[in-house]
């Protein structure tokens, strides 16, 4: 490790330890979530809350790393060997020990078991995984996917798998772009869907539903949902619309899209005689997005996706975290892994998937065309966020929806200052949160006017809140 490193502090995939303590569990639970995650390094002779570097005493450097290694190698099922090193900085010697992301998941301490024993790292801490987690580890360590799982107490009837059949292809002739692309669509079959994952065969030779038939029918509310929600300001505070989409998911995805579209602004341009509508977002990415949400949805997990537009940014959430392999990095250069194989097959034959791996990298291209910010990559370990940044401006190219040209719309220029003066504002109150009006208005250079104007934005988008008197309260900064 570096000196920049250990003055960053712990994260997601690091850990400091003054000194081995006399009870391993201490530190077990981050071995096993490092393995059951991306892998990570413990490092031992570091203060964790001054990120001082304490050392280990050189005469017991390397009684230390066997102590280490063995009570990894004792402590957890399946066995984890770790590479155990020393490291000499400023003079001192520190431990580290490395452990690398597992094939075997889920990994667990031992004498906990497999029930109580699994832990995963989220946001740089070391969590119990639940039931569901555990689930999603097994599927991966065998290659197998959830929407494929068999479904033994289920039956579904020839006339249910046609109207299934039926259903896709009139999906996927109503995606086609052309009449070249329409005749090359094929029917779908039993045969298609049992190769698919859709359907599967048990031991004695019965035909049932896989989780993935389950969901492209919408017949689980519970597990395959969209929620869908419009926000007032940048936060969820206060709620302007929402919605909550069930049934099929092809309709669900699409029913999202629209809700979208409905909720960002639409400008216009002139292309010679003719007016093109043209959103602040670019809607073939925003689809992709949803799309690529439900492909890689952990439907285990109690969670949904969900779809928040605030007003300043699209959010598109998927829970579960990246597949093994796949880092944010690789992502935008077009490598992708997807969780839920079955419908996946499904959503490409409906023409709802364009190409696989295409997707990130063309709404980094398109972002740039609108001349937006690029999209920001979250991993929240258990689940992924998308952020789209809208445009500051009212509209794109030409008119709002609602509105004329001649309307007294907010430049790019006055948007910029805006939220210049809002920072101010902040800045001075987080000093001084008994500050007056008066002295704001001094202190940032904006008029009296101004600053009450800023304030009443920031109380009703839930910044700010007043507590006491006019004269003698204070402002209490709450996001």
């Amino acid at each position: 490790m570096t000196r920049e490193e250990i003055l960053a502090g712990e994260s997601k995939n690091v850990e400091f330890k003054v000194s081995r303590p006399e009870k391993s569990i201490k530190y077990m639970k981050s071995v096993v979530a490092f393995a059951n995650g991306k892998g990570g390094r413990i490092v031992f002779g570091i203060d964790d809350d001054t990120r001082e570097i304490v050392g280990i005493p050189e005469e017991s450097v390397f009684r230390e790393m066997d102590a280490i290694t063995n009570a990894i190698s004792d402590s957890c099922e399946p066995v984890i060997v770790p590479d155990v090193y020393p490291q000499t900085i400023g003079g001192k010697t520190i431990i580290i020990a490395e452990i690398s992301a597992g094939k075997q998941k889920p990994y667990y301490i031992k004498q906990d078991g497999i029930t109580d024993g699994v832990y995963m790292r989220v946001s740089g801490t070391s969590r119990k995984a639940d039931r569901a987690m555990t689930q999603e580890m097994y599927y991966e360590s065998e290659g197998r996917s959830y929407d494929t799982v068999l479904r033994k107490d289920l039956n579904v009837s020839e006339e249910d798998i046609e109207k299934l059949c039926s259903d896709m292809k009139e999906v996927a002739l109503a995606n086609c772009k052309n009449a070249a692309q329409r005749q090359s669509v094929k029917n779908v079959t039993k045969n298609i869907l049992l190769n698919w994952g859709i359907l599967a065969e048990d031991k004695e030779g019965v035909i049932h539903p896989t989780n993935a038939y389950i969901f492209l029918t919408g017949q689980d509310a519970f597990l395959s949902k969209i929620q869908c929600g419009m926000f007032k300001g940048t936060t969820r505070a206060v709620f302007v619309d929402k919605r909550d989409y069930e049934g099929p998911l092809w309709q669900q995805a699409e029913e999202t899209f629209q809700f979208v579209l409905r909720n960002i602004r639409l400008g216009a341009k002139i292309e010679g005689l003719y007016r093109k509508d043209i959103y602040e977002l670019p809607p073939d990415s925003i689809r992709e997005l949803i799309i690529n949400a439900v492909m890689n949805c952990s439907f285990l997990q109690s969670s949904h996706i969900q779809v928040a537009i605030y007003d300043d940014r699209l959010e598109i959430t998927s829970p579960g975290g990246l597949m093994p392999g796949v880092t944010i990095d690789r992502m935008k250069e077009g490598y992708s892994q997807i969780r839920n194989r079955a419908l996946a097959h499904a959503f490409s034959y409906m023409n709802l998937i364009e190409g696989w791996g295409t997707g990130i990298p063309r709404l980094f291209r398109e972002m740039k065309e609108y001349g937006l910010p690029e999209p920001e990559f979250v991993d929240m370990e258990i689940a992924l966020r998308i952020n789209l940044y809208r445009s500051l401006s009212d509209s794109r190219n030409g008119t709002n929806q609602e509105t004329s040209q001649e309307t007294n719309q907010e430049t790019d220029q006055e948007m910029v200052k805006r939220q210049s003066s809002r920072e101010k504002i902040i800045k001075e109150i987080s000093l001084n949160p008994f500050i007056t009006q008066v002295k704001l208005a001094e202190r940032t250079g904006l008029s009296r006017s101004g600053v009450k104007y800023v304030l009443k934005q920031l109380q009703n988008e839930g910044f700010l809140e007043r507590v006491g008197s006019t004269k003698k309260g204070q402002w209490i900064i709450k996001k």
